[in-house]
């Protein structure tokens, strides 16, 4: 075959090339991520709820300014009732930030030890969680156990566990994932696990601990456990794609919160006012001061910035794990980050 023939093949197979990559193309990311940014906060909640979301929230706290709250599109879509930016919410994976803390302030006086192993605290365990000897208690807070995620374990969001015991059932027995501190693994089993430890060592639940070391100093009255623990018509509605019911009262076991009450949560977080002296410390060296959340129909993103000393916080009532929803919110999120800068 000549040169001349094998360029132009050579261009024949680079325009399929191209022609097939522009067929994968995300294009409404693409489109979210090109469109001029608009002037205002509210307008890009507005543009959030064209990209197809249902219901948007965002709660902004800069420092040196009066709270802001902003609101779209629905807080209820079947009844056509409007979000509203003091609605309750599912907050997903946020609230191990909670138990990170109450790990923390029970570390800083002395009544638990990062070092002391699972087996210590829960022998109970010993043979049927692997490795339950070698993981410390801090390997749990860091997602370094190697245990497995009872929330990756069969239909587990088709028929979700009614108790944490439940939930622990599901992956008791099963191989660890990897060697204790060899790798990191998101798994929610050792969010469940410090829960049980931290009862076990106080002789009463975790939800009393957090409330009364972190949420009662803080003032947070709307900030709850469990869906069973509120009014359910103050709970956003949550929405997955494809399905046209409201799925807020399938219980996955999330805590609940208002944007607000987050916010609050983490400027003190953030600004080390939640410890006593040496928790800052402490808590720096084993875990994060952002955190997102996900769950079905329910999306959040909750951090600080630094170089605006502002918290934003994001709360989107629809999903899609296998679309492009959660890539969506983020950047949402970014462009709302951008018009703050620019002011």
């Amino acid at each position: 075959m000549d040169f001349k023939k094998r360029k132009s093949i050579l261009r024949a197979l680079l325009a399929i090339g191209t022609l097939a990559s522009l067929f994968y193309v995300p294009w409404p990311l693409v489109w979210a991520w090109i469109l001029p940014l608009p002037d205002s906060i509210q307008a890009q909640l507005d543009e959030g709820i064209d990209h197809g979301f249902d219901g948007m929230i965002v709660y902004v706290d800069q420092a040196g300014k009066p709270p802001e709250f902003y609101s779209a599109g629905w807080h209820d879509r079947e009844n056509e009732i409007p979000a509203n930016p003091e609605a309750l919410f599912k907050i997903a994976s946020i609230g191990k930030l909670y138990h990170a803390v109450a790990i923390t302030k029970l570390v800083n006086t002395g009544q638990l030890s990062l070092d002391k192993k699972l087996a210590d605290y829960l022998p109970d365990l010993v043979g049927r969680i692997e490795n339950s000897e070698d993981i410390s208690l801090r390997m749990l807070v860091q997602h370094r156990s190697g245990i497995p995620n009872y929330t990756d374990t069969p239909d587990f969001w088709v028929k979700p566990p009614n108790s944490s015991d439940e939930a622990l059932q599901r992956i008791l027995d099963l191989p660890a994932n990897f060697e204790p501190g060899e790798e990191y693994e998101y798994s929610n089993t050792n969010y469940l696990l410090l829960s049980q430890i931290i009862e076990k060592e106080l002789g009463y639940d975790s939800k009393r601990y957090i409330r009364e070391a972190i949420l009662d100093p803080l003032g947070l009255k709307n900030t709850y456990f469990s869906i069973r623990e509120i009014n359910m018509d103050d709970l956003m509605s949550g929405y997955y794609v494809g399905v046209e019911e409201d799925i807020k009262s399938t219980d996955y076991g999330s805590m609940v919160a208002t944007a607000k009450e987050v916010g609050v949560f983490l400027r003190a977080l953030n600004n080390g006012s939640l410890f006593d002296e040496g928790g800052i410390e402490i808590y720096s060296s084993i875990y994060e001061f952002n955190h997102t959340g996900l769950i079905p129909g329910y999306q959040s993103i909750a951090k600080y910035h630094e170089d605006i000393d502002t918290v934003v916080i994001q709360f989107v009532n629809t999903t899609n794990f296998d679309g492009y929803t959660w890539n969506l919110s983020e950047i949402v999120y970014n462009r709302i980050l951008k018009i703050l800068r620019k002011e």
